[in-house]
């Protein structure tokens, strides 16, 4: 009998499940985040949650617990020097699942599963580099900046009055003078003359 026994069993035996739970812990503790369907990352973070927070007791005991389920002595190194140092002051909730949207071929529901600590972007709030390098371009701000350097510009006199220097502008190049339209006189004259029609040579 299988009583209360209801958890995923993601269409695989006992063996088969362990050994792809195992691998996928490995890979999301060497890689901080990896891609998969939100079943088998809700197996993952099951599996993998309790081997965190054992890995912050760094002895040769706990070493072992967490070998004898990621069988992989990268993964236990990682976990052990990198990752439990940096989430020694959380009491849990180490990974998080982002829904990423359904896959093309069976339309499986998809998201990204990762450690909460290691999206420096995510946590700290720092904006992403394309955003922080832009930079407003308005005539506003041009004109605000004209507005304060006048001010700057003004000079104390005695008797505690103020007097604003002017503000030394360059002096613009004058414009050359467009040329003057030519007479109607002028514009008959230089056009072309036209010989006039006349009613010699035809037949009346």
């Amino acid at each position: 009998m299988r009583h209360n026994k209801n958890f995923n069993h993601l269409g695989r035996q006992a063996g088969h499940r362990k050994a792809m739970l195992s691998n996928m812990a490995s890979s999301l503790i060497l890689h901080k985040r990896i891609e998969t369907t939100v079943a088998k990352a809700k197996a993952v973070r099951m599996f993998v949650e309790p081997l965190v927070t054992k890995s912050k007791e760094d002895t040769t005991h706990s070493r072992r617990v967490v070998f004898s389920y990621l069988k992989q002595k990268e993964a236990v190194t990682e976990l052990f020097r990198t990752i439990a140092p940096k989430i020694a002051s959380r009491p849990g909730g180490y990974t998080r699942i982002l829904k990423t949207g359904f896959r093309l071929g069976d339309g499986a529901d998809m998201c990204i599963i990762e450690f909460v600590d290691f999206n420096e972007a995510y946590t700290l709030g720092v904006a992403p580099a394309a955003a922080a390098e832009a930079k407003p371009k308005t005539r506003r701000s041009r004109g605000a900046k004209k507005s304060t350097d006048a001010v700057e510009d003004a000079t104390v006199v005695e008797g505690g009055e103020t007097k604003a220097a002017a503000p030394q502008k360059a002096a613009a190049p004058k414009k050359p003078a467009a040329p003057k339209a030519p007479k109607a006189a002028a514009a008959k004259a230089s056009a072309p003359k036209v010989a006039k029609k006349t009613n010699v040579g035809k037949k009346m």
